[in-house]
């Protein structure tokens, strides 16, 4: 690979000129006219009878999917621009701009959904007839099922309107909030101003005297945003009730469920078994606090590093490093990365003015991706980075698939970006040279296994609690504050010395408005993906292109149909979950072995 490797991403591969792109401008205009086509298509069809008839439905179709891939590729750019840089105020206005043809487009398929959902039975299986559709035949079937549970398409239209300067711009008030978030910290004499992004890194370091003064900053300064947040936390909750309400759905993990492709069953299935695996993850958490010389972990204590912590990778190291434990599984996955690193698609530097957090990016016209993070050297920055190239391979291998199939959600895309963590971190404990080194390396495996089990536990918990409290009108900051914890205290089995109070306020998941419950899909594709992981040891270099024909199934059908057809597994029943437990289980107790 190249040496030094880029660490700022290309962007003006797709717009020249960032936030003032002419271009970008005139490709918004350009899809504001293909959604003003298909508005007016859809005015001037007639709903087929027979299934000669529904042929003529194909150009509407066309015109769905060419919009929604411009759709995504101009949310993307957006994304992309207020990440690197949020004092970029023309970034933020055509954030809005783009949220508003979203809107539109939203409207748009209200009315093709119902469209679709008018069609006698006949004409609706010639249409799946058509040889142009085969591979898009489960989400024309899901949509078409969907239609039939909301409101009528006139009052979905309207709601999908009135969101752009309600429900979405709640959300944006977190991206304002937290570009506004600057915490001083002293270190070896000099004062610096961090981002949320650069105090989040600093939250890992191996010197707990600099994790406990960052996280009390930390907490104080989301304590001074406190009031933003809760705004616009009640408000999405408000919003997201009212519209379950008219739609007559009382259950709310019904939407998320539904979004992704996944039954309750599943979804017990998994929680039953993580509730009765956790007394291993506190034996491990009670060993930790011994090894750091406390009674009990704080809260910035779980994630800090055990031994050698003072381990640092540079940029070239850490992507050197993934690439070789790539290509031990997949080469073909270690050339996407080689490619990805060399070209400019990662936005790793560490400065100033860039949003916290890390995500992967979709160009599917451009057929590229972009991935975002800060990278400081540490070993969860190289998982992180890992963790989002396998977001990033996931949409590679799916590129020329038609538009709505490669929609898949959010569960099975967390499947792919934890199975190349796995596959990197897994390879790198086997293949360490002293014990120290591999308690480090598996430490830092197991710190991920307390985030899916613990963590992510403690959101879904809060998220579930808050949406009744909610019911019953606003909720304070300090009853925020109390759900929080008593969520913390309940997923970590009351493990922990202290607690974050203001995580509800500081997690940008809990903000967005595209998917509700942004927590049990990262579990589900941790376990999903440890399960895949044990299966590509088992069958060898067979499994790369049965890995790829999985990936390219997450787009057209459910999850269990998925487990069912590529592993032979029932996601509704609590063996496939013990399983992999049982892999988190083992690394915990050779953990507790070495540090006996």
């Amino acid at each position: 690979m190249r040496n030094p490797l880029p660490q700022t991403w290309n962007l003006e591969r797709f717009f020249p000129g960032g936030s003032g792109s002419d271009a970008f401008i005139q490709f918004l205009k350009e899809l504001q006219s293909n959604i003003a086509e298909l508005d007016e298509t859809l005015s001037g069809l007639a709903v087929p009878e027979t299934a000669e008839q529904s042929a003529s439905l194909l150009p509407m179709i066309v015109l769905v999917q060419t919009a929604l891939l411009k759709l995504r590729e101009a949310e993307s750019f957006t994304s992309c621009l207020t990440a690197e840089n949020q004092n970029d105020k023309r970034a933020v206005q055509l954030t809005g701009q783009v949220k508003s043809i979203q809107a539109a487009f939203a409207s748009a398929l209200t009315r093709f959904d119902d469209f679709l959902r008018r069609i006698p039975e006949p004409a609706w299986q010639g249409l799946l007839a058509q040889a142009e559709l085969s591979e898009i035949a489960y989400p024309l079937e899901e949509r078409r099922r969907l239609a039939s549970e909301k409101l009528p398409p006139e009052q979905e239209a309207l709601i999908h309107d009135l969101a752009v300067d309600g429900y979405h711009g709640w959300g944006e008030l977190y991206n304002t909030t937290v570009s506004k978030f600057s915490i001083p910290f002293e270190e070896n004499g000099t004062v610096t101003e961090l981002s949320a992004g650069q105090a989040a890194n600093k939250m890992y370091s191996p010197d707990r005297s600099v994790r406990q003064r960052v996280f009390e900053l930390w907490e104080r300064e989301w304590a001074k945003h406190a009031d933003y947040c809760a705004d616009a936390l009640n408000h999405l909750g408000g919003f997201r009730l009212k519209l379950y309400e008219r739609r007559g759905w009382d259950e709310i993990h019904r939407e998320p469920l539904a979004i992704n492709r996944m039954s309750k069953e599943t979804l017990d299935a998994m929680w039953g078994v993580i509730e009765q695996g956790k007394d291993v993850f506190v034996r491990y958490l009670e060993r930790k606090a011994k090894l750091l010389g406390v009674e009990k972990l704080a809260w910035h204590d779980v994630d800090a590093p055990v031994g050698n912590g003072n381990t640092t990778f540079s940029y070239d190291q850490g992507a050197q490093l993934i690439v070789e434990q790539f290509r031990r599984f997949s080469p073909k996955m270690a050339e996407f990365a080689v490619m990805a690193f060399e070209n400019g698609w990662i936005e790793a530097e560490d400065r100033a003015g860039k949003r916290p957090g890390g995500f992967c990016t979709s160009f599917p016209i451009s057929e590229e991706t972009r991935i975002f993070m800060t990278y400081a050297g540490t070993a969860s920055n190289v998982s992180t980075l890992a963790h989002e190239l396998g977001h990033a391979y996931h949409q590679h291998v799916m590129n020329d698939l038609p538009a709505l199939a490669q929609e898949y959600a959010m569960n099975v895309a967390e499947t792919a970006s934890t199975f190349a963590e796995m596959v990197v971190s897994d390879a790198a404990v086997k293949g360490a040279a002293t014990d120290e080194e591999r308690l480090t390396l598996l430490e830092d495996k197991i710190q991920r296994s307390v985030a899916f089990y613990m963590n992510i536990h403690a959101r879904f918990l809060f998220e579930t609690d808050f949406y009744e409290a909610r019911r019953h009108g606003l909720v304070s900051i300090e009853r925020l504050n109390e759900l929080m914890e008593a969520a913390q205290k309940k997923a970590y089995r009351n493990t922990l010395a202290e607690y974050h109070p203001h995580f509800w306020a500081s997690k940008m998941h809990f903000y967005l408005t595209d998917v509700p419950f942004y927590n049990f899909p990262y579990t589900f594709g941790y376990m999903f993906s440890t399960g895949l992981y044990a299966e590509a040891l088992r069958r060898g270099a067979a499994f790369e292109d049965q890995y790829i024909a999985l990936l390219r199934d997450t787009g057209r059908m459910t999850v269990e149909d998925l487990a069912s057809k590529h592993l032979g597994i029932d996601l509704r029943k609590p063996d496939f979950w013990q399983q992999a437990m049982d892999v988190s289980i083992a690394d915990v107790n050779e953990f507790l072995r070495l540090t006996e």
